[in-house]
């Protein structure tokens, strides 16, 4: 009976010992969350391309046939970015 009374004791000082240390991680996260929100959000700057390349006519009826192929028939190209 003395084991059984000694297991339970280890029993329930782990589990609170688990509750605290997990209450004590959410309140950091929320804590990290909300010093972290009142700084603005960096937004990412486009990189600016010094030049509009195009993309000549036939690279377009190329990757028009591509497209449909690979599609049949139902996908079509409606713009074509250059990097």
């Amino acid at each position: 009976m003395e084991y059984l009374d000694t297991g339970l004791k280890l029993l329930v000082i782990g589990m609170v010992t688990v509750m605290i240390v997990l209450l004590i991680v959410i309140w950091l996260g929320k804590g990290i969350i909300a010093v972290a929100n009142k700084f603005p959000e960096v937004q990412a700057q486009k990189p600016v391309s010094k030049q509009n390349a195009q993309v000549d006519a036939k690279t377009r009826k190329v990757l028009d046939a591509a497209v449909s192929q690979i599609t049949g028939g139902k996908g079509h190209i409606t713009d074509i970015t250059v990097k």
